[in-house]
């Protein structure tokens, strides 16, 4: 079958390749891939500039919907022909504090499926059973594909994040994270504004599609300035930081009201500077967000299928996975939103 490797540590290194059909084995099953999306960690696979273990040659690829094609030993709780979506964590102990208490995530051991085992950029992957999670009957295929992402953006708000009913929110990057940031944030009873750029003039218009209460480019408008009728000059009292960018993140400290909630779901790729002064002038409670743990699947998956949140929308564009270089190109320019890869 096709596939999209990463067949060496270092920029670039990512070709198609003939691979064989991968056989589950004990405690695994088998997987069609039906969609799969490209996360913006993809793109630092590819410019290898990002800290989670990678281990070419390997499949990239862990966004994504399947059917069960075929159970490895010892698995019965799924039949060949059900919809299915699974955790990326392929591998964690089971047995530190972190895993204990429900926070696999944050394991030394962990190993991700599309760094460390084969993803799901191919027509078939395998995964351990233990990580699969029913897509519910009224979701489509394009919608379960981005619940990796909606965990994420689940376990940054619900598990790290305080939002109350009444609260200004600002989502800093109206990518595809930041839309989904935006309409949790919503769920709460929030006020919520959208901050971009230029680049991002059209994800700005989807934001309000989806509900956003408002918007602003931060290139034409003093963002502080925006936010003081809003928010009677205090500022917001959560920023949700979804672009990764140096500036997102020192903008965000800069309007964020005292003893507000910041929380960095967006990941740079690279060491940013920042006042951290600021975090401490402002009493601020800081946190960073890594992935997602077991819960976040079962409440994303909740919200779409309650309708709380609507992910179609954002996905532009669907291409090969042989097209998988003008994909990237169109992702790290910002044409269109989310951009799928199809297996051949």
């Amino acid at each position: 079958m096709k596939a999209l490797v990463k067949y060496a540590l270092g920029s670039g290194n990512m070709e198609i390749r003939d691979v064989s059909e991968p056989v589950p084995g004990p405690g695994q099953v088998k997987l069609e891939v039906k969609e799969s999306g490209i996360c913006g960690s993809d793109i630092h696979i590819y410019h290898s500039d990002i800290a989670i273990p990678l281990n070419p040659p390997v499949v990239t690829g862990h966004e994504f919907s399947g059917i069960v094609v075929e159970n490895g030993e010892g698995c019965s709780r799924f039949k060949p022909g059900e919809r299915v979506v699974s955790e990326t964590a392929f591998h964690y102990c089971g047995v530190c504090d972190f895993c204990r208490e429900g926070f696999y995530n944050l394991c030394v051991e962990r190993r991700t499926l599309g760094y460390w085992f084969n993803g799901v950029f191919a027509r078939y992957t395998v995964v351990p059973e233990a990580r699969l999670h029913p897509i519910p009957s009224g979701v489509d295929f394009t919608s379960a594909a981005m619940t990796e992402p909606l965990a994420c953006v689940v376990h940054a708000i619900y598990d790290l994040t305080r939002i109350v009913a009444g609260d200004v929110v600002l989502v800093s990057g109206p990518g595809s994270v930041g839309l989904m940031a935006a309409q949790i944030a919503k769920t709460h009873g929030a006020a919520v504004v959208v901050s971009g750029t230029d680049a991002d003039e059209a994800r700005l218009e989807t934001a309000k599609k989806l509900g956003a209460d408002h918007t602003v480019n931060v290139q034409r408008e003093n963002l502080a300035e925006f936010l003081k009728p809003l928010t009677r000059g205090y500022g917001p009292d959560v920023v949700l930081e979804c672009s990764g960018s140096p500036y997102g993140t020192d903008a965000g400290l800069n309007v964020i009201k005292k003893r507000g909630w910041f929380t960095q779901i967006g990941l740079p790729g690279q060491k940013i500077e920042f006042d951290v002064e600021k975090v401490c002038y402002k009493e601020l409670r800081f946190s960073g967000s890594l992935g997602s743990r077991n819960a976040s699947w079962r409440k994303a998956l909740q919200l779409l299928d309650e309708g709380r949140v609507n992910v179609k929308p954002l996905v532009s564009d669907k291409l090969s996975v042989l097209e998988w270089q003008r994909a990237f190109d169109l992702f790290e320019k910002k044409k269109g939103q989310k951009i799928f890869l199809l297996p051949e």
